[in-house]
């Protein structure tokens, strides 16, 4: 006996993110590197001696290590469209999936800040009737974002309409 949805037994066609949220991130943690071993550096070199100015090399060690792990963060980010809803994968360490069915979306906004527009970065931002299952896909072209924004809305008032 057949059940289930035809066409579903495929695993999702995951997309990744663009690289420009990558690119977004890496550069806010080379500015707040600098910032954090100049207030470091700056005062210990002073105050107490040189010697104790490479302290701020601390910060360069934290910035090497959280470049790797943004890398890695933003390759852990991907989200896929399904016939009755839409998956969004991330977590490298604790993977978080979360399922948005198309009936239950409320509110779909795109939005852009000084720096993502700066990148040509937008968010999609799903609301859903509980809060708890709000969802957000960070870094995506504006046009991704509008065409996506577009569709989940269509879908949504379609999948609503028979509820």
């Amino acid at each position: 006996m057949d059940t289930g949805t035809v066409g579903e037994t495929a695993p999702p066609g995951w997309v990744g993110l663009p690289g420009g949220l990558l690119a977004l991130r890496r550069t806010l943690l080379v500015v707040w590197t600098v910032l954090f071993a100049v207030a470091t550096g700056v005062p210990l070199g002073l105050l107490v001696g040189p010697v104790w100015a490479a302290f701020a090399l601390v910060w360069v060690a934290a910035a090497a290590w959280g470049w790797v792990l943004l890398a890695r963060n933003w390759r852990s980010w991907r989200y896929a469209e399904r016939a009755d809803d839409l998956l969004i994968s991330r977590g490298v360490l604790w993977r978080e999936e979360t399922v948005v069915p198309y009936g239950r979306m409320q509110l779909v906004e795109v939005t852009s800040g000084p720096l993502e527009r700066r990148f040509g970065l937008a968010s999609v931002q799903l609301h859903t009737a509980a809060a708890a299952t709000d969802a957000r896909i960070p870094g995506l072209a504006p046009a991704e974002a509008e065409r996506l924004r577009d569709r989940l809305t269509e879908l949504g008032e379609a999948r609503s309409a028979g509820l």
